[in-house]
């Protein structure tokens, strides 16, 4: 079962908006981490910063999972 039905959330739900929340969390991890780095101001480009991030986070996801 992949969908669920309207106004109610499954396992399969709940576990794609958890990998969700976890890609943008580490996304958001990752950019403070380079915030921290000396000499580096990321000014009005954090939000792009932290998309980058995010999708870095997602392809490292990809490819460290395996899906058979």
């Amino acid at each position: 079962m992949e969908g669920s039905k309207k106004y109610e959330l499954n396992r399969v739900d709940l576990r794609k908006i958890g990998i969700g929340l976890g890609v943008a969390v580490t996304g958001a991890i990752l950019t403070y981490l380079t915030d921290l780095i000396p000499n580096v101001e990321l000014g009005t480009w954090t939000p792009i910063v932290v998309t980058v991030w995010s999708v870095v986070a997602n392809i490292a996801r990809k490819f460290l999972t395996d899906y058979k």
